[in-house]
Protein backbone atom coordinates (compact mmCIF):
# COMPACT_ATOMS: atom_id res chain seq x y z
CA UNK A 1 0.00 0.00 0.00
CA UNK A 2 1.14 3.52 -0.69
CA UNK A 3 2.03 6.03 1.96
CA UNK A 4 -0.56 8.36 0.49
CA UNK A 5 0.25 11.61 2.27
CA UNK A 6 3.93 11.54 1.31
CA UNK A 7 3.01 10.43 -2.20
CA UNK A 8 1.00 13.63 -2.59
CA UNK A 9 3.62 15.99 -1.21
CA UNK A 10 6.67 14.35 -2.78
CA UNK A 11 6.88 16.59 -5.82
CA UNK A 12 10.12 16.81 -7.82
CA UNK A 13 11.18 19.93 -5.91
CA UNK A 14 10.47 18.24 -2.55
CA UNK A 15 12.46 15.19 -3.60
CA UNK A 16 15.31 17.47 -4.68
CA UNK A 17 15.25 19.18 -1.26
CA UNK A 18 15.28 15.81 0.51
CA UNK A 19 18.20 14.72 -1.65
CA UNK A 20 20.11 17.90 -0.91
CA UNK A 21 19.55 17.48 2.83
CA UNK A 22 20.34 13.78 3.00
CA UNK A 23 16.88 12.41 3.82
CA UNK A 24 15.75 11.10 0.44
CA UNK A 25 16.75 7.47 1.11
CA UNK A 26 14.70 7.44 4.30
CA UNK A 27 11.53 8.70 2.64
CA UNK A 28 11.92 6.23 -0.21
CA UNK A 29 11.03 3.46 2.24
CA UNK A 30 9.28 5.23 5.15
CA UNK A 31 5.70 4.13 5.67
CA UNK A 32 5.42 2.07 2.51
CA UNK A 33 3.49 -0.59 4.44
CA UNK A 34 0.81 1.86 5.52
CA UNK A 35 -2.03 3.71 3.81
CA UNK A 36 -3.46 6.90 5.25
CA UNK A 37 -6.59 7.34 3.13
CA UNK A 38 -9.18 6.06 5.63
CA UNK A 39 -9.74 7.14 9.21
CA UNK A 40 -9.43 4.53 11.90
CA UNK A 41 -11.33 4.81 15.22
CA UNK A 42 -8.24 6.55 16.63
CA UNK A 43 -8.41 9.39 14.11
CA UNK A 44 -12.19 9.60 14.42
CA UNK A 45 -11.94 10.05 18.18
CA UNK A 46 -9.17 12.64 17.81
CA UNK A 47 -11.16 14.67 15.27
CA UNK A 48 -14.34 14.54 17.35
CA UNK A 49 -12.45 15.91 20.35
CA UNK A 50 -11.20 19.08 18.66
CA UNK A 51 -12.61 22.55 19.30
CA UNK A 52 -10.75 24.17 16.40
CA UNK A 53 -8.61 23.53 13.36
CA UNK A 54 -6.53 25.40 10.79
CA UNK A 55 -7.60 25.28 7.15
CA UNK A 56 -5.57 26.37 4.13
CA UNK A 57 -7.18 27.15 0.79
CA UNK A 58 -5.62 28.57 -2.37
CA UNK A 59 -6.89 31.63 -4.21
CA UNK A 60 -7.16 32.07 -7.97
CA UNK A 61 -4.03 34.24 -7.89
CA UNK A 62 -2.05 31.39 -6.32
CA UNK A 63 -1.77 32.76 -2.78
CA UNK A 64 -2.54 30.34 0.08
CA UNK A 65 -4.89 31.51 2.81
CA UNK A 66 -4.91 29.94 6.28
CA UNK A 67 -7.93 30.37 8.50
CA UNK A 68 -8.66 29.26 12.05
CA UNK A 69 -12.06 27.62 12.43
CA UNK A 70 -13.53 26.89 15.85
CA UNK A 71 -16.55 25.83 17.84
CA UNK A 72 -17.46 23.70 20.84
CA UNK A 73 -15.52 20.47 21.25
CA UNK A 74 -17.24 17.94 19.01
CA UNK A 75 -18.32 20.37 16.30
CA UNK A 76 -16.14 18.39 13.87
CA UNK A 77 -17.84 15.08 13.14
CA UNK A 78 -16.59 12.02 11.26
CA UNK A 79 -19.47 10.80 9.09
CA UNK A 80 -17.67 7.74 7.70
CA UNK A 81 -14.04 6.58 7.29
CA UNK A 82 -13.42 9.03 4.44
CA UNK A 83 -15.77 11.92 5.25
CA UNK A 84 -16.00 14.45 8.06
CA UNK A 85 -17.90 17.70 8.40
CA UNK A 86 -18.61 20.71 10.57
CA UNK A 87 -20.93 23.66 10.85
CA UNK A 88 -19.49 26.86 9.40
CA UNK A 89 -20.38 29.63 11.82
CA UNK A 90 -20.71 33.27 10.84
CA UNK A 91 -17.44 35.19 11.30
CA UNK A 92 -16.10 38.47 9.96
CA UNK A 93 -18.02 37.98 6.69
CA UNK A 94 -14.99 38.32 4.43
CA UNK A 95 -15.76 34.85 2.96
CA UNK A 96 -12.19 34.39 1.74
CA UNK A 97 -12.13 30.64 2.36
CA UNK A 98 -15.63 30.23 0.93
CA UNK A 99 -14.60 32.17 -2.17
CA UNK A 100 -11.40 30.18 -2.60
CA UNK A 101 -13.36 26.93 -2.37
CA UNK A 102 -15.47 28.13 -5.26
CA UNK A 103 -12.32 28.09 -7.40
CA UNK A 104 -10.58 25.01 -5.94
CA UNK A 105 -11.96 22.47 -3.52
CA UNK A 106 -8.52 21.36 -2.28
CA UNK A 107 -7.76 22.09 1.37
CA UNK A 108 -5.01 21.30 3.84
CA UNK A 109 -6.00 21.02 7.50
CA UNK A 110 -4.04 20.87 10.72
CA UNK A 111 -5.77 19.68 13.89
CA UNK A 112 -3.97 20.30 17.18
CA UNK A 113 -4.15 18.67 20.59
CA UNK A 114 -1.92 21.00 22.58
CA UNK A 115 -2.16 19.34 26.02
CA UNK A 116 -1.08 15.97 24.57
CA UNK A 117 1.26 17.49 21.95
CA UNK A 118 -0.42 15.75 19.00
CA UNK A 119 -0.95 17.07 15.48
CA UNK A 120 -2.98 15.57 12.63
CA UNK A 121 -2.42 16.78 9.06
CA UNK A 122 -5.14 16.22 6.47
CA UNK A 123 -5.50 16.70 2.72
CA UNK A 124 -9.13 16.80 1.59
CA UNK A 125 -11.59 18.07 -0.97
CA UNK A 126 -14.04 20.46 0.68
CA UNK A 127 -17.68 20.76 -0.27
CA UNK A 128 -19.93 23.63 0.81
CA UNK A 129 -23.39 22.41 1.68
CA UNK A 130 -26.69 23.96 2.74
CA UNK A 131 -28.52 20.64 2.53
CA UNK A 132 -30.87 20.49 5.56
CA UNK A 133 -29.94 16.85 6.15
CA UNK A 134 -26.24 17.71 6.33
CA UNK A 135 -26.89 20.78 8.48
CA UNK A 136 -28.87 18.60 10.87
CA UNK A 137 -25.92 16.21 11.20
CA UNK A 138 -23.49 18.99 12.12
CA UNK A 139 -25.87 20.97 14.32
CA UNK A 140 -24.47 22.07 17.68
CA UNK A 141 -27.33 22.30 20.16
CA UNK A 142 -27.28 25.27 22.55
CA UNK A 143 -24.38 26.96 20.74
CA UNK A 144 -25.43 30.52 19.96
CA UNK A 145 -23.29 31.20 16.87
CA UNK A 146 -25.19 31.45 13.59
CA UNK A 147 -24.65 28.53 11.21
CA UNK A 148 -24.37 29.74 7.62
CA UNK A 149 -23.44 26.48 5.90
CA UNK A 150 -21.78 23.13 6.43
CA UNK A 151 -18.28 22.23 5.33
CA UNK A 152 -18.01 18.62 4.21
CA UNK A 153 -14.50 17.23 3.80
CA UNK A 154 -13.75 14.23 1.60
CA UNK A 155 -10.48 12.72 2.77
CA UNK A 156 -7.59 12.40 0.36
CA UNK A 157 -4.82 11.57 2.85
CA UNK A 158 -3.74 12.20 6.42
CA UNK A 159 -0.62 11.87 8.51
CA UNK A 160 0.39 12.30 12.14
CA UNK A 161 3.12 14.82 12.83
CA UNK A 162 5.85 14.58 15.46
CA UNK A 163 5.35 16.41 18.79
CA UNK A 164 8.57 18.40 18.50
CA UNK A 165 8.13 22.10 19.28
CA UNK A 166 4.44 21.73 20.25
CA UNK A 167 4.12 23.71 23.48
CA UNK A 168 1.45 22.25 25.79
CA UNK A 169 -1.42 24.71 26.19
CA UNK A 170 -4.56 24.19 28.23
CA UNK A 171 -8.11 25.51 28.05
CA UNK A 172 -10.04 26.62 31.12
CA UNK A 173 -11.96 23.33 30.93
CA UNK A 174 -8.66 21.40 30.97
CA UNK A 175 -7.48 23.39 33.99
CA UNK A 176 -10.77 22.96 35.83
CA UNK A 177 -10.62 19.20 35.29
CA UNK A 178 -7.00 19.09 36.41
CA UNK A 179 -7.54 20.98 39.66
CA UNK A 180 -10.86 19.31 40.59
CA UNK A 181 -9.09 16.57 42.54
CA UNK A 182 -6.94 19.16 44.32
CA UNK A 183 -10.02 21.14 45.33
CA UNK A 184 -11.66 18.01 46.68
CA UNK A 185 -8.54 17.20 48.68
CA UNK A 186 -8.35 20.76 50.02
CA UNK A 187 -12.01 20.54 51.10
CA UNK A 188 -11.31 17.28 52.98
CA UNK A 189 -8.24 18.79 54.67
CA UNK A 190 -10.16 21.93 55.66
CA UNK A 191 -12.87 19.77 57.22
CA UNK A 192 -10.26 17.74 59.11
CA UNK A 193 -8.48 20.92 60.20
CA UNK A 194 -11.72 22.42 61.50
CA UNK A 195 -12.40 19.26 63.48
CA UNK A 196 -8.88 19.28 64.97
CA UNK A 197 -9.27 22.94 65.98
CA UNK A 198 -12.59 22.20 67.64
CA UNK A 199 -11.07 19.28 69.54
CA UNK A 200 -8.05 21.39 70.57
CA UNK A 201 -10.28 24.19 71.85
CA UNK A 202 -12.43 21.70 73.72
CA UNK A 203 -9.36 20.11 75.34
CA UNK A 204 -7.90 23.46 76.39
CA UNK A 205 -11.12 24.86 77.84
CA UNK A 206 -11.16 24.94 81.72
CA UNK A 207 -13.48 22.42 83.37
CA UNK A 208 -16.41 23.65 85.54
CA UNK A 209 -14.65 22.49 88.71
CA UNK A 210 -11.57 24.68 88.27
Amino acid sequence: MAYTFLDLVSTPSVKAAQEANGSRDYFEVAGKDRSFDRFTPSEAAFIAGRDSFYMATVSENGWPYVQHRGGPAGFLQVLDPTTFACADFRGNRQYISVGNLGASDRVSLILMDYPNRSRLKIFAHAEISTDPAILAKVAVPDYRAKVERALVFHLEAFDWNCPQHITPRFTMADIEEGVAALRQRIAVLETENAALRANALSASAPSQGE
